[in-house]
């Protein structure tokens, strides 16, 4: 995060020396004062925002509350269903443990709560699940793949995100929740131009609280960008399995024909998938082995 904020600063810095150029021409002085007072605004919240996370570099990412996100991977339309499958688990698992779930979209939820991250950070990764689809008539074997995405939900002072850099549009929800949902434009899009991530939130009825949603999902996303950039170099971060840097290998797999769970890293697994499925998913830590 810090990266991702010296370059915002540095970029900042550019505008400014060129903006000073202008205060030379008359007819441009009055404007560039104004930018001016504008960009050296943008870049002490940015600097401010640098100190206050380094003089809490300790902090502790573990009690922040999360977003969790399940893509289908590998596997066409089990895949999906898998994903679904593994959303519904860890919803389950979050209520057991007495932790407020939040639907944020079709696969993204909001588990939040004592030690949110620090009991799921582990679960992201690939997914892989083996067993005979509905769908399957001759009765083979299937093998698909989910990631899972586990993010700490952050403020503004963690990840500041310049305005400039954001293009709003808010639309009609085509989803559930009633006429009024439907017929008022309280959903809205936010697109991050420096990164390209496009971000949706239609769950509220307010556009206020969507807009406040994406803004959330965009920074976890950021952090986790910064994350994978950071991985190679630090070794904590990498041990903990945090962000996408470990999609590329399995990190666990439901094998149903032989009702077992087993995780990779660990080389551990465990029997009852049925029991596993409703939530009851074993909480063997990588960093504890």
């Amino acid at each position: 995060m810090i990266d991702y904020r010296q370059t915002q600063i540095e970029q900042l810095e550019k505008k400014i020396e060129d903006t000073k150029i202008l205060l030379s021409d008359p007819s441009f002085a009055d404007l560039a004062r104004q930018e001016l007072a504008e960009l050296e605004k943008q870049k002490n919240v940015l600097e401010e925002s640098m100190k206050k996370s380094q003089a809490k570099a300790e902090d502790n990412f573990d009690q922040r509350n999360i977003i969790l996100e399940v893509k289908g991977a590998a596997g066409g339309d089990e895949a999906k269903l898998w994903a679904e499958e593994l959303l519904r688990m860890y919803t389950r698992f979050a209520q057991l443990k007495g932790l407020s779930v939040e639907r944020i979209d079709e696969y993204i939820i909001k588990i939040s709560g004592k030690n949110a991250f620090g009991t799921l950070k582990y679960e992201a990764g690939v997914h892989r699940v083996q067993r005979i689809p509905a769908t399957e008539k001759r009765d083979r074997i299937h093998t698909s793949t989910s990631t899972v995405s586990v993010l700490p939900e952050l403020e503004d002072i963690d990840l500041h995100i310049n305005p400039d850099d954001i293009e709003f549009e808010a639309f009609r929800s085509g989803g559930h929740g009633g006429q009024n949902v439907n017929k008022v434009s309280t959903a809205v899009r936010i697109k991050h131009t420096p990164s390209g991530i496009v971000i949706t939130a239609q769950t509220e009825r307010s556009q206020i609280q969507n807009r406040e949603i994406a803004m959330k999902l965009l920074r976890a996303k950021l952090w986790e960008i910064e994350v994978e950039k950071q991985q190679s170099q630090i070794s904590s971060l990498r041990s903990t399995q945090v962000g996408r840097g470990m999609r590329a290998e399995k990190i666990k797999t439901y094998n149903f024909p032989q009702d077992r769970l087993t995780d990779h890293r660990i080389n551990k697994s465990w029997k009852n998938l049925p029991i596993i499925m409703d939530g009851d998913i074993p909480q063997d830590h990588p960093a504890e082995t």
